[in-house]
């Protein structure tokens, strides 16, 4: 099989035909349809998530066909559509794992991180932490859902009822949830890039109440926030843009460091939380509401071998919605 490699952090990923690696016990060996890419692919290719197994097919938005099944692997399956996503597998008896909070797992393994992803013509996953698919789904379409969609979805949950929600980065996560929070009545507030305005625009159309640059603030007090940009700096700047009582939810799994800042803007119960993860009772919830809600992914399709370029483009800012990699 062919796949794009990472042999060092930090350094370009690599073309390689690869062994074909069957698939072990309650496994399944897929054949990629298309991979989205996703900010936390570059945290792992750049190496501010340290200790990925290397060398490593990065990827974990995968959608594809079951070619072959390992022993105890669900016959039903093979033929089937599925969806691969960040989370790999989860131990099942640490504490975090019996308490139902499975994406806290003491020892978990992540797709394109721990073990190989979505970045090659084949894959081989756990059955147990895949989602089935309709074959009439989009492939392409359908890629972006299986992070962007899922971890926007547990953070847009972490918001409870707020009405009006900012979200700071209007990438591929913000331009999913978007869709859903409009859907569900709220109001969105997008807070871009300074000078942004092509993805200002891209907001707007997409049903935002107010757009602008993340140096802006709309002439309303917002009921919560949540940061998909992995930019500390942005915590003081969305605590301010909050009311009291409110709350703001960082999104991903790496930021940049916070910086100092003062007292007065957290004081009125306001909270900042994280989202870690995901579980696979979120994707039980989000399908059916993406469904729902008609959402549709803006994407970006490059082929396998573009993956560098699809990475320096999402690196950039040059993507409205997400970039996906079909082999």
């Amino acid at each position: 099989m062919k796949a794009m490699v990472l042999e060092q952090p930090g350094r370009p990923l690599v073309l390689k035909t690869l062994a074909d690696v069957p698939p072990g016990p309650g496994e399944m060996r897929i054949r990629v349809e298309a991979c989205a890419v996703c900010r936390t692919d570059l945290h792992v290719i750049d190496g501010e998530l340290e200790h990925p197994k290397l060398p490593l097919v990065p990827g974990h938005e995968i959608v594809g066909v079951v070619e072959t099944l390992g022993d105890d692997a669900d016959p039903s399956l093979l033929g089937s559509r599925v969806g691969v996503p960040w989370l790999g597998f989860t131990c099942g008896h640490c504490i975090y794992c019996r308490a139902g909070l499975e994406n806290l797992c003491d020892q978990p393994l992540f797709t394109g991180y721990t073990r190989d992803g979505g970045f090659p013509t084949h894959v081989v996953a756990d059955q147990r932490f895949s989602f089935g698919l309709e074959l009439a789904d989009d492939p392409v379409a359908v890629a972006p859902l299986l992070c962007a969609g899922l971890i926007g979805w547990r953070a847009l949950k972490k918001t409870g009822n707020a009405k009006r929600i900012g979200l700071f980065g209007f990438g591929a996560a913000a331009h999913i949830i978007a869709q859903i929070s409009v859907w569900q009545g709220r109001e969105i507030y997008a807070f871009t890039r300074p000078g942004d305005i092509q993805a200002q625009r891209f907001a707007i159309g997409l049903g935002a109440s107010w757009a602008g640059g993340s140096d802006e603030a709309p002439d309303v007090l917002l009921d919560a926030a949540i940061i998909f940009a992995p930019v500390g700096p942005l915590v003081p700047t969305a605590l301010r843009a909050v009311r009291k009582g409110a709350r703001v939810v960082c999104g991903g799994i790496h930021m940049s460091d916070i910086p100092q800042m003062p007292y007065s803007i957290l004081w009125g119960e306001r909270e900042v939380v994280s989202i870690a993860n995901l579980t696979r009772a979120d994707a039980r919830e989000f399908f059916p509401i993406a469904r729902n809600a008609k959402v549709k992914t803006h994407t970006v399709v490059y082929p396998l071998e573009g993956a560098n370029e699809a990475l320096e483009d999402l690196r950039h800012g040059r993507l409205n919605g997400a970039a996906v990699l079909v082999p």
